[in-house]
């Protein structure tokens, strides 16, 4: 009987609480094993047309593809400690006509490194299909809010005024570079192909002699029956650097995720106040505080793209220092690596688009803060249109500059912002711009540039992106 896993010892969290069933399920045993016997079925239906295996092997061989047993092979592998071994003999078991020729000529990676890819294309699949559905969401939400003033921070500090359509534009844009490298990346997996045992094909050169096939022909037949191009050149596994490539992809879109989340924790605290997560009717935000409205979505994307961050050095590891043809110092920790790697973006990315398609922005605290501290920003258009009237740009700047400071400090007490009155009193101002000219030039819902045609410039560049046909997406 299989091992049974239950809550009594040690699930991963990826098991059950994160990461969606489509990920899972396409990183399970059970699929991997599936695979490989896709695999041995393509290589035997090609010998077949090279003559080398008979045609009742390979239906043999077909008619118990889907009939995996990983109880059996799990008992045979306690025995012979060969996991690969124990899957072909359960496999060969099942298959007294067809059980003598699987594996025929081929190593362990040529099976193994080939379901890895197809493993590694459809999972790019489904995080593709997740982000399209998040910049879609995002397109919609950046169109909504491209002309809605909100005041803008750098260095977690008010600055000037922009808009949340074109805030959002921001994370947009970066979604949309991960798209591009996403679908790049995609496009470039490759299998190991038929090579043998240090990738020369030395055993398939050997199988063929006088068939009138090559190594490279049989390859491209086994290939093409699954879908999937191969490395020209291999050693006995497929070059590693294609596992750091789609880790550093996927650690790429967790970053923009990684922001994103970040961002609205800030603008979600009572300081700000100007976004918030989605807070079901009987969600709880704290144990001890019955009030609480903890950002705890965002939270959590962050805390598990931080982790997507650090997996791609173990990638780098395994490409550089997989010596001369092959070394196993890889295999261990690519039983994790792979799986978590996806599984966490799949999780992140999943809470980001229920975000994206829920986060409710706060008009009352936009209008609160342009209006405490926009009219500081608009200064800016103040000393533009004074020395447009012949003042002197740097004492200008200093009268300001000691008006705001007087301002600011009023703020922080409390009081009302007075540096309108402040700038209508100082004579320096007014000898170049009049009083009764100030309140227009210091309502800071003007002095947002092109922000929104910028905006919606980036929407319609998304939805063009998303109209753009991918590879195909057919899940192995």
């Amino acid at each position: 009987m299989a091992t049974v896993f239950d809550h009594e010892t040690y699930l991963s969290p990826l098991t059950w609480r994160y990461g969606g069933e489509a990920m899972r399920r396409l990183w399970s045993e059970a699929h991997k094993r599936r695979l490989l016997r896709r695999f041995w079925v393509a290589l035997a239906e090609a010998q077949h047309e090279a003559g080398l295996v008979t045609a009742e092997q390979v239906a043999d061989l077909r008619a118990h593809q889907d009939d995996i047993d990983i109880a059996a092979a799990e008992a045979i592998e306690r025995e012979i400690r060969h996991d690969l071994m124990a899957e072909i003999k359960t496999y060969a078991a099942q298959c007294p006509v067809g059980g003598p020729i699987i594996h025929l000529g081929a190593t362990s990676m040529d099976a193994l490194d080939n379901v890895d890819a197809l493993r590694l294309r459809a999972a790019l699949d489904l995080i593709l299909a997740t982000l399209e559905q998040a910049l879609a969401a995002l397109a919609d939400r950046i169109e909504a809010e491209a002309h809605t003033v909100a005041i803008a921070f750098t260095h977690l500090q008010p600055a000037e005024p922009t808009t949340l359509g074109y805030r959002l534009a921001q994370f947009g844009q970066d979604l949309l570079i991960d798209l591009e490298e996403l679908r790049r990346v995609r496009a470039g997996v490759r299998g190991k192909g038929l090579k043998g045992a240090v990738g020369a094909s030395a055993s398939y050169a050997h199988l063929l002699e006088g068939t009138g096939w090559t190594p490279r022909q049989l390859e491209e037949r086994v290939m093409a029956k699954l879908g999937l191009e191969a490395f020209p050149v291999a050693t006995q596994t497929y070059p590693r650097k294609q596992d750091w490539l789609v880790l550093n992809a996927l650690a790429g879109l967790c970053a923009t995720l990684h922001k994103f989340a970040f961002d609205l924790r800030i603008l979600q605290s009572p300081p700000f106040g100007e976004w918030s997560e989605p807070f079901g009717e009987k969600q709880v935000g704290s144990s001890a505080m019955p009030f609480k409205r903890n950002p705890i979505v965002a939270e959590n994307i962050d805390s598990l793209t931080r982790l997507v961050a650090a997996l791609p050095r173990v990638a780098w590891d395994n490409a550089a220092l997989s010596l001369l043809e092959r070394t196993l110092d890889d295999s261990a920790n690519r039983r994790l690596l792979l799986p978590e790697a996806f599984l966490l973006t799949d999780e992140a990315l999943q809470r980001a688009l229920r975000l994206i398609e829920g986060m409710r922005f706060w008009s009352g605290a936009i209008q609160r803060n342009l209006r405490d501290y926009g009219v500081f920003a608009a200064t800016e258009r103040v000393l533009m249109e004074a020395v447009r009237a012949g003042g002197d740009r740097q004492a200008l700047h200093e009268a300001i500059r000691q008006q705001s400071l007087a301002a600011w400090a009023a703020v922080q007490e409390g009081k009302p912002n007075p540096l309108a009155e402040l700038l209508a009193s100082d004579e320096r101002i007014t000898r170049y711009v009049p009083a009764a000219a100030l309140p227009a030039l210091l309502d800071a819902s003007a002095h947002v540039g092109d922000a929104a045609e910028r905006a919606l410039a980036l929407a319609a560049q998304i939805r063009a992106a998303l109209k753009q046909p991918n590879a195909a997406t057919t899940v192995p």
